[in-house]
């Protein structure tokens, strides 16, 4: 049984349109199987396709020109409309001008590209395409979509009454989430020796290919110590002069590091929210790990939770996850607050509604329990509520104004 994705949806409807679609994410998250399922839909509705690949050797030579890409198209399709798939854009040298030339030929043919993360896909390539293109990420197999699979999609429009009703099965797919992640490859193995394996080989693809041939980054030992680093302090400021120093590279080397991380999507920054310059703390973010299973195996942790009472800082990063593709699609922002009397709000959801201060705790909660950071944020800026997200707990109560509600995570999934 596939694990059905829930990007398939908005790609689909996005071919008919004339701009690009440009399908991004970290490398074997899945990008390939959904460009080939795209296809399939497409031939089996009569329609004209071709799937092109960086990788393979036989493909390149399409790509030495514009005008070489263009013959292979006229003899596949003639004048006709088509399809044109084509995996592994980042290894376009110059993507970003090649598509844009393309574009701007205004063919009959739509493409649909795809690309691991690199500077140039990332920076120049969505430069280029300003106005020609639409992008999608897709991240590793999220929470809902690891649940719906492992539940063989019985409960998948009722995943909270699952949580709530099967809470024993529900909170060993939690922590099967927790430790080994959502890259397919490894949720489709059945042992955790084999999702060991693949995990190793996925994380040294990822070193070999991305950041040591595409970025070309040297130190790659310093890199890889540096990422550790940052797995053994999700949620935590980043001081790059204590990483500077630990991984013994220049604080330069170490912000251009963590830009490469990110945008190769193994990291995601947060940046503190803030009204008042003077009173607020600096500008250093906190970093969250895109999968989990990633960030274990380079804390060399990859399996080995054995109770949720053991992964609170997990379990925050895994809310970090929630909310985010909560936020993605109504233009909101994850933030944290922290102040410099040590007060902090582990995530502030900044829309145009306006803002929702979200405290994270790894235990069942009963409600009643606010602590004293957040009753300092909603005294200080009144927002409309507030949430507390725990393992399980359903309770609301008023604080002056503010609805404080407490959310089982599940309800944001």
């Amino acid at each position: 049984m596939p694990i059905k994705r829930n990007l398939l949806k908005e790609l689909q409807a996005h071919l008919p349109k004339k701009e690009m679609t440009l399908l991004v994410g970290p490398r074997q998250a899945g990008k390939t199987t959904l460009m080939l399922h795209l296809q399939d839909d497409l031939q089996k509705k009569g329609d004209k396709t071709l799937f092109l690949s960086l990788d393979y050797e036989r493909d390149q030579p399409h790509f030495a020109d514009q005008e070489a890409l263009l013959s292979r198209l006229r003899l596949e399709f003639g004048s006709r409309k088509g399809y044109v798939f084509i995996d592994e854009i980042q290894r376009k040298e110059n993507a970003g001008i090649f598509l844009k030339g393309l574009y701007d030929m205004r063919t009959p043919y739509k493409f649909i590209l795809s690309g691991s993360g690199s500077v140039e896909l990332k920076e120049k390539v969505h430069e280029s395409l300003a106005g020609r293109k639409r992008m999608f990420e897709l991240s590793t197999v999220t929470l809902a979509e690891f649940i719906n699979y492992r539940t063989a999609y019985k409960y998948q429009d009722r995943l909270a009454d699952y949580f709530r009703i099967n809470k024993s099965e529900a909170q060993g797919l939690l922590m099967e989430y927790l430790n080994f992640g959502g890259y397919p490859r490894v949720v489709l193995e059945d042992t955790s020796k084999e999702k060991s394996a693949i995990i190793d080989e996925i994380y040294r693809s990822y070193i070999e290919k991305d950041i040591a041939f595409l970025l070309r980054v040297e130190r790659i030992d310093a890199f890889g110590n540096l990422i550790r680093m940052l797995a053994d302090q999700i949620g935590s400021l980043v001081n790059l002069n204590e990483l500077s120093s630990t991984a013994g590279i220049s604080v330069q080397t170490v912000k251009n590091y963590l830009s490469y991380a990110e945008k190769t999507f193994i990291i995601r920054r947060v940046t503190p929210w803030f009204k008042n310059l003077r009173s607020e703390i600096s500008k250093s973010p906190v970093m969250y790990f895109s999968d989990l299973g990633l960030r274990n195996f380079a804390l060399r942790r990859f399996g080995r939770y054995t109770a949720l009472h053991e992964t609170g800082f997990l379990f925050q990063n895994l809310i970090h996850q929630l909310l985010f593709e909560k936020t993605q699609a109504d233009g909101g922002t994850v933030h944290f607050w922290r102040t410099k009397d040590k007060a902090e709000v582990d995530f502030i959801i900044n829309s145009a509604d306006g803002v929702i201060p979200v405290e994270v705790k790894c235990r069942e909660l009963k409600g009643g329990e606010i602590g004293r950071s957040l009753r300092g944020f909603i005294a200080k800026y009144k927002p409309k509520e507030a949430w507390i997200v725990s393992l399980g707990a359903h309770a609301e109560e008023k604080l002056a104004k503010t609805r404080v509600r407490f959310i089982p995570f599940y309800e944001l999934l």
